[in-house]
């Protein structure tokens, strides 16, 4: 498959309003595309526009509101920008909430919330917007797993199981529009400093301060920036990557995954507490961190893991 050309082409990207889609639009835009942004946070999104139109006053931007957990908004968003923009090069699925507490400590509710926003949305969006990739040649697909959907640590039931939704959807997707000509791709970040933990919501079992002590130990793992992130992910979409590990705080995991897949807890648990600084404890009231700190990068290495 051929180089994927940002130049010229629509990207249409959620979770558009902080963190790794606020830069990926910048991103994207330095590279020439025209954008199309979709988020919940009116303010913030607008903010995010304001500072693109100065920087980049030649493309074409685009927004929309919506909360990726109801169905139905969700629904009507999808269609109006099929309807608006036919055309789309690259599709985005960056939009992803977080949830602490152990499986007993949160109500069906929340965990449906979590599993809408990150998997639900993700599927109903791209169903929507598939038809307008066809028509564009060489077009593309992201959609943002998480370390989580590699390992799945104790307190982050609902979490883990859409990540690793997204994970198995998106493969599929892969090997589904090869002959189409259309580039999928997975992206697993790390520790990336973005809103999600500051976010997160607590399960309605889970003491709050329990909760809000884990929140802080897990905001000291969180040390790559978002731009590096995006630049990490922009540079897979354009080789054609179908998998992407954004740090060593991805890539160590992934693979004691693959060298102790079901007995890989005991090792993430202690990683983490020792990491944290926090004592041993039973698990499960953290939003989503990396299981252990950045290391240092080595020579010839960028911050976030991956070859100069």
């Amino acid at each position: 498959m051929r180089r994927f050309v940002f130049t010229g082409g629509t990207a249409v990207v959620t979770g558009a309003a902080s963190g790794i889609g606020e830069a990926l639009a910048h991103g994207l835009a330095r590279r020439g595309s025209d954008l199309v942004l979709v988020d919940r946070d009116a303010g913030r999104l607008d903010a995010v526009v304001a500072a693109l139109r100065v920087a980049y006053p030649d493309r074409q931007l685009a927004t929309y509101l919506v909360d990726l957990a109801d169905a139905a908004a969700t629904a009507r968003v999808a269609e109006e920008i099929r309807q608006r923009h036919p055309v789309v090069r690259l599709l985005v699925n960056n939009a992803g909430v977080a949830l602490g507490g152990r499986f007993d400590q949160v109500s069906l509710d929340e965990f449906s919330w979590v599993v809408d926003v990150n998997f639900r949305a993700v599927v109903q969006l791209t169903h929507v917007l598939l038809p307008t990739l066809r028509v564009e040649p060489g077009a593309h697909l992201v959609n943002v797993s998480s370390l989580f959907g590699i390992l799945a640590p104790a307190g982050q039931a609902a979490y883990a199981a859409s990540k690793f939704a997204v994970r198995g959807f998106t493969e599929a997707l892969r090997h589904e529009l090869a002959d189409d000509g259309i580039g999928v791709t997975v992206v697993h970040p790390g520790g990336i400093r973005t809103r999600i933990a500051q976010n997160a919501r607590v399960g309605g079992g889970v003491p709050a301060e329990e909760f809000e002590t884990g929140r802080r130990q897990f905001e000291k793992l969180l040390t790559i920036d978002p731009a590096r992130a995006a630049e990490v992910i922009l540079r897979g979409v354009r080789r054609r990557r179908g998998r992407v590990l954004i740090g060593w705080s991805a890539k160590l995991p992934d693979l004691l995954a693959r060298v102790a897949p079901a007995s890989y807890g005991r090792v993430l648990a202690f990683g983490m507490n020792r990491v944290a600084g926090a004592p041993a404890r039973r698990a499960g009231t953290a939003p989503p961190g990396p299981p252990q700190r950045q290391p240092e990068p080595a020579a010839g290495a960028d911050p976030a893991g991956e070859p100069a």
